[in-house]
């Protein structure tokens, strides 16, 4: 007679049998925040052992955080804020920045985390918690830290705030809104993308009946608006640097008609086919098991009713929906082209809006331990391909991003014949931001990187300091400018020279 604590392979402990589904469906606070520490260290030593360069994000939040301002050349300043106080404690290394960039990420998915547990009951939310960790963003790119990452934490949070201030009727909640909202237009401008979804919601759970709603709607909106304010003087004053950025790089690039069609669909189909992909095959494989075991289950166990709170679905779907109708219609309406990483902030909603897709009974019978096992499954295999594609993988497989750029052996190169030029240490490094940045990062003396030869959008960098100090400057070009030298081999195109000091060397800082 077999036992009904038979798994199919071997007989489980008693013991075990009634602690560890619980545990598993229902983990504590504790135990995920545990859980996202292994996950973030395993995943920052893998991305650590295998790019010969940080990612290029990184490197110009290293540039800018020199100087804080209320704006840079490319977007506003809040994530550079945010990463002044780990410089000061940790230095001015790719190990800060990359672990700020995965307690950021980490941090969004828990209360991501938090409220679908509130919203939807414990089970789903480890469901999820497991689907969103599968996102390739939220892995393959932990180590990022940028506008993107910081914003997906205030889309998270806004969500948290907006779902309080209805459920708890509590004009509190609508001021931290205001509050959060604010600071995401200092992260990046698309947090306009979820006050679309703070005003959808607000729509389908009928706001205007209730004073205190609309009241707080619009105390928000003014606190939001406030906490922007000195950002948009700082724009005019500073030739709009973050718009016209946006504007010649993507949403005022005038796509035609064909092109604005295939550019939306090739990035809706890359967030949902391509960066949820493991995400929605491990949703898959529950739901399967959940239907091929369904008349067993359903004579051993009777699941929970899983939570339905009035509202939770339209809270769901203003976050998860809009993002992927409203990016795609900019694309279309505008002509912009549409940048595949706009995604990050937005796509976990993805995975619990696939789950409302679902009978949520589905959801409550599924097996934790089955979840957990397709979980380790897919991260192995994440980590596989993103080992054999990396500098140290198989040479066939090897891709050609950033990652295998040799920034210590582009140091190596450089660093000696242009001190001597020079005559002492490098303290200016003129360039492109990326190759500049990251060469500066490999010198002992970390110098100051001065972006493509532009004061202005290097307010870091003393306008003097040049002529005092002379400085390295890098070029890339198809052809060998005059009087500059050949990186190597291993760097085509890449240039060389050096801009003696016009000053005394004795000028320049020790």
């Amino acid at each position: 007679m077999t036992s009904p604590n038979y798994t199919g392979g071997f007989v489980l402990p008693e013991r075990l049998v009634r602690v560890a589904p619980s545990r598993l469906a229902a983990p504590s606070g504790l135990l995920v925040t545990f859980s996202l520490l292994i996950f973030g260290a395993i995943w920052l030593f893998h991305l650590a052992s295998t790019s010969l360069s940080p990612p290029v994000d990184n490197i110009e939040q290293l540039n800018w955080v020199r100087s804080l301002q209320w704006g840079y050349y490319k977007h506003p300043p809040l994530p550079t804020w945010l990463l002044w106080f780990p410089v000061q404690l940790m230095g001015m290394t790719e190990w800060t920045v990359n672990l700020l960039g995965a307690a950021v990420t980490l941090a969004a998915i828990g209360l991501l985390w938090r409220l679908l547990k509130a919203l939807r009951g414990p089970k789903y939310a480890a469901l999820a918690l497991l689907s969103v960790l599968c996102i390739t963003y939220y892995n393959g790119r932990l180590n990022y830290y940028n506008h993107n990452v910081v914003l997906m934490l205030a889309v998270v949070v806004s969500a948290w705030c907006c779902w309080l201030a209805f459920e708890e009727r509590r004009m509190r909640w609508w001021l931290a809104l205001g509050v959060v909202l604010g600071l995401g237009a200092l992260v990046k401008y698309q947090i306009a993308v979820t006050v679309i979804s703070v005003l959808c919601f607000w729509l389908t759970q009928r706001g205007w009946r209730d004073p205190l709603h609309v009241r707080g709607l619009l105390i928000a909106a003014l606190i939001a608006l406030l906490i922007f304010t000195p950002h948009m003087l700082w724009l005019p004053a500073n030739d709009f640097g973050p718009v016209m950025y946006a504007v010649n790089t993507s949403l005022g690039v005038h796509l035609d008609t064909g092109e604005r069609l295939f550019n939306a669909a090739n990035w809706l189909a890359d967030q949902l086919l391509n960066r949820s992909l493991p995400a929605l095959v491990l949703l898959g494989l529950c739901a399967y098991s959940v239907s091929r075991r369904k008349k067993q289950r359903q004579a051993m166990t009777t699941p929970t009713p899983p939570l339905n709170k009035p509202g939770s679905r339209a809270l769901i779907f203003s976050w998860a929906v809009v993002p992927l109708m409203f990016m795609p219609a900019v694309g279309i309406v505008f002509g912009s082209d549409l940048q595949l990483q706009w995604g990050t902030a937005f796509v976990l909603f993805a995975v619990p809006v696939s789950m409302e897709l679902m009978p949520r009974e589905v959801w409550q019978r599924v097996s934790m331990t089955f979840a957990l096992k397709v979980f380790v499954a897919l991260q192995a295999f994440l980590l596989l391909l993103s080992f054999v594609t990396s500098p140290l993988g198989l040479e066939v497989l090897k891709d050609d991003h950033w990652r295998t750029f040799k920034s210590k052996t582009f140091a190596d190169e450089v660093a000696g014949p242009a001190r001597a030029r020079l005559g002492g240490a490098i303290r200016v490094v003129i360039g492109d931001g990326a190759i500049a940045g990251a060469l500066a990062l490999r010198l002992a003396e970390r110098p100051l990187v001065l972006i493509d030869g532009h004061f202005r959008t290097s307010p870091w960098v003393p306008e003097d300091l040049v002529s005092r100090c002379g400085a390295l400057e890098i070029i890339k070009a198809q052809q060998q400018p005059v009087n500059t030298t050949p990186v190597g081999v291993s760097f085509p195109g890449i240039y060389w020279r050096s801009i003696q000091p016009l000053w005394l060397h004795r000028a320049c800082p020790g």
